[in-house]
């Protein structure tokens, strides 16, 4: 990733190399959500939707053939979606031992299953819990719990988070998170998530103790929006998060409340999307309406550093980056989303 060369003097080595760093696939509509499969028997596979301003929307899922260097959608696997999904997750199962699942949010929570044969994709649950009322908060966000994926937990525009149990198709628990709006919510163990909000403020809850949420971390100017969260899953301390409109990542250590470890400050516009690297403690990825997608090595955050930190990878795409994320069964990879295209990096 960043590496780039001179068009003028592009041998056929030269041309190789470069195509087996980057692939594009170019979908008919501009991609919002966008995530990697985890199952290790389904190698280079995504998802990708659509963000379309009406209520049919669409969701693809698409492959790379390695033979020739295609990312390819499937006819059979991409399906109609009502709402704009804000996010999608395949099932974090690595090994293979369920059934093949995508979750997706936007009016509700819904559970897709991959037929065994890939012929086709059907809704497998449909999870609403607020069925006395004809009016549901939209979710802004979910994450699918790793260490326990039967437990999904969702963010909503209501001030709640939502924690559920997808095989018995029941809501665990329902929290008011914060005072208002959660954007994006995210698991750092079996029982413990955290989320953001447009309060400002970054909580952690345990669900042995739901009576009581950490506050880690509040936007220093009052009143400014949290909308995104990474929570460092090689090393549980660290979490990152975006403030609404900012060209900078806070990172925090939730050892030390309120003061961010390091904050990242190379975007020249508002940052979009983190990711923390699956297989390394000190690395993450930002990106945002720059088109960049910066790559840190944050292993010296502790220390000043003179001028601020430097990322150690740059990458700049055609358009504003949207959607980022690093797969975490195929660590050398990460996928961008911005206007109409999906790409995807070797790192």
């Amino acid at each position: 990733m960043g590496a780039s060369s001179d068009p003028n003097q592009q041998d056929g080595s030269d041309e190789q190399q470069r195509r087996s760093e980057i692939y594009t696939y170019e979908a008919p509509w501009h991609i919002y959500a966008m995530n990697w499969s985890v199952r290790k028997d389904k190698k280079y596979r995504l998802a990708i939707a659509s963000l379309l301003e009406q209520y049919p929307n669409r969701v693809e899922i698409v492959q790379l053939d390695d033979s020739n260097g295609e990312i390819r959608s499937d006819p059979k696997l991409s399906f109609e979606h009502p709402y704009p999904p804000t996010k999608v997750i395949f099932i974090p199962d690595k090994e293979c031992q369920k059934p093949d699942l995508l979750a997706t949010s936007s009016d509700y929570l819904r559970i897709w299953r991959v037929a065994g044969d890939n012929s086709r994709v059907e809704i497998k649950s449909l999870l609403n819990n607020n069925r006395n009322s004809e009016f549901s908060g939209p979710l802004t966000s979910f994450d699918w719990n790793e260490a326990e994926p039967r437990r999904i937990g969702t963010s909503s525009i209501d001030t709640t988070c939502t924690i559920w149990d997808i095989e018995r198709e029941t809501v665990d628990t329902q929290l008011i998170a914060h005072d208002k709006e959660v954007y994006d919510i995210a698991w750092g163990g079996v029982g413990v998530f955290a989320s953001v909000s447009a309060d400002g403020s970054v909580r952690v809850f345990d669900l042995r103790d739901k009576e009581h949420s950490t506050i880690i971390y509040e936007s220093s100017e009052p009143d400014t929006p949290l909308v995104r969260l990474g929570w460092n899953k090689q090393d549980p301390r660290y979490m990152a998060t975006i403030i609404m409109d900012s060209a900078k990542v806070v990172v925090l250590d939730i050892r030390f409340p309120t003061l961010p470890v390091v904050e990242l400050q190379r975007h020249q516009a508002s940052v979009n999307a983190i990711a923390w690297a699956p297989h390394s403690s000190c690395h993450i990825c930002t990106a945002g309406d720059d088109s960049q997608a910066l790559i840190w090595d944050l292993s010296s955050m502790g220390q000043p550093i003179e001028g601020g930190l430097d990322p150690i990878l740059a990458y700049t795409a055609g358009a504003e980056i949207e959607q980022l994320q690093w797969s975490s069964s195929q660590p050398d990879w990460v996928a961008i989303a911005f206007s109409n295209k999906l790409q995807i990096l070797r790192v």
